[in-house]
């Protein structure tokens, strides 16, 4: 049975949820239909870096017309602090370095060692949802415990991570501002747990999207009125006003994403409102 096929008597039968699988069909059909792109040893390096720059950039904007816009300053975060141009160009260009030199090899080897297959149909909507959610937790409870150890220790905090802490303000383009060290081990977390949980090509794909652009969020420097921990309630998700306090004090809010294991570990401080 062809993929058109297959979908029509989806469509006919309308038994067993089936509906819920072609809710996302219409987009996984666009991306199989760049298929050999996708495919390629080339594709996840460019879509990491592509990713990455798409999310940063409206942030980079703001930085520079929050300078010459009133309006725009109340929603810094510490507004007495702005990237400069000669701050940002050094994140690029490691950025591109690192895409080129050390994302683009690893990527080859996983798409040697796991050739990319893309089925005919799309996830279910409600399986993506609670297979991208999963992915985040996993994610944040790596990285949790990954960043404590690195503060804890002195050496791993001076060989590998002060890097990351070069600025005490941060601005989107600092989400990659790191060593190689950190790069690969949370790139490999990022990796990994959508080949544990045996996620769909498309939840795979949304899982990185989602991940990058809360990262840039995190270190963007803005807390607006739509952002992500404003939209989470209960205080369950910190924000870049968490992550932003936790790179003026050091010593507290480990957690990327989320508040809960801060809290359980007793490293959660609070951010003061403005």
């Amino acid at each position: 049975m062809n993929c058109s096929t297959q979908k029509r008597v989806l469509l006919s039968s309308g038994r067993d949820g089936e509906f819920d699988k072609l809710a996302l069909q219409f987009f996984w059909d666009i991306v199989k239909e760049k298929e050999p792109l996708v495919r390629s040893p080339y594709f996840p390096a460019l879509f990491s870096f592509t990713a990455y720059m798409t999310f940063c950039l409206p942030y980079v904007a703001l930085d520079f017309l929050s300078t010459k816009i009133p309006t725009l300053r109340r929603y810094k975060i510490q507004p007495q602090s702005y990237p400069t141009l000669e701050m940002m160009v050094p994140c690029v260009l490691q950025s591109v370095y690192h895409h080129m030199v050390l994302i683009f090899p690893v990527t080859v080897a996983h798409w040697y060692w796991r050739p990319v297959h893309l089925p005919v149909m799309a996830p279910e909507l409600p399986k993506l949802l609670l297979d991208v959610t999963v992915c985040l937790l996993l994610f944040d409870f790596q990285y949790f415990l990954w960043h404590l150890l690195h503060h804890k220790v002195s050496w791993l905090y001076k060989t590998f991570h002060k890097v990351h802490h070069k600025h005490i303000s941060t601005f989107a383009l600092t989400a990659q501002y790191s060593s190689v060290w950190e790069l690969l081990s949370l790139g490999f977390f990022a990796a990994i747990n959508p080949v544990m949980l045996k996620c769909h090509p498309l939840t795979e794909m949304i899982f990185f999207l989602v991940n990058i652009a809360l990262s840039v969020e995190d270190h963007s420097g803005y807390d607006f009125p739509w952002s992500t921990h404003r939209l989470v309630p209960f205080g369950l998700y910190g924000g870049a006003p968490h992550h932003d306090l936790h790179h003026l004090k050091f010593r507290s809010n480990y957690a990327p994403y989320f508040t809960h294991w801060d809290k359980l570990f007793g490293t959660f401080a609070h951010v003061h409102p403005k």
